[in-house]
């Protein structure tokens, strides 16, 4: 993809990427639409995370990161998709996504999930709506024993409630 700007490139994270990922967090987590993470966890996830690049007068720049976490054998999450302010609206976050729904499919998965608060961004996907934890019982009950803040928050447990209120639950079946 390219514009006025230059061309953007999505690849994979790198540890060097990982001040960047969190400068789009920070940007977000103020206003509440994504949550704000530690940077050590941003560290230890840095092989989920993928990277949108524009080129500029002064090189690459990072417009965009996103990241899929695979939670069982047929189902992973979109985590932390998000774009520079300057860039909502020109294509980066659907690459973004585009890639990861990619990933997803080399990795064998059949569903993607997410939680979010840009529910319109994620139904003109395929993504659909959901109530509830679209996973069997017997598979609720190995998830629940990960210590992800983010699987709790797909088990929608009571602990995360506030974490999550007002967002939307939506699947993307391969």
């Amino acid at each position: 993809m390219s514009s006025d700007h230059g061309a953007v490139q999505i690849r994979r994270a790198r540890t060097g990427d990982v001040r960047e990922i969190q400068r789009f967090i920070d940007v977000y987590a103020d206003d509440k639409i994504l949550l704000s993470k530690p940077t050590v966890q941003l560290y230890e996830d840095v092989q989920e995370f993928w990277i949108a690049e524009r080129d500029g007068n002064s090189g690459p720049q990072v417009v965009g990161c996103g990241a899929l976490h695979v939670m069982w054998e047929d189902l992973a999450e979109v985590r932390t998709l998000a774009v520079a302010p300057g860039e909502r609206g020109t294509g980066v976050g659907h690459l973004l996504l585009g890639r990861l729904v990619e990933v997803a499919r080399e990795l064998g998965v059949r569903r993607v999930f997410c939680l979010t608060f840009e529910a319109d961004f994620f139904t003109r996907h395929g993504f659909r709506q959901i109530d509830g934890v679209p996973i069997d019982q017997e598979v609720f009950q190995q998830i629940l024993q990960s210590y992800d803040e983010g699987v709790a928050e797909f088990l929608d447990l009571e602990r995360v409630k506030p974490n999550t209120l007002g967002n939307s639950r939506l699947l993307l079946t391969l």
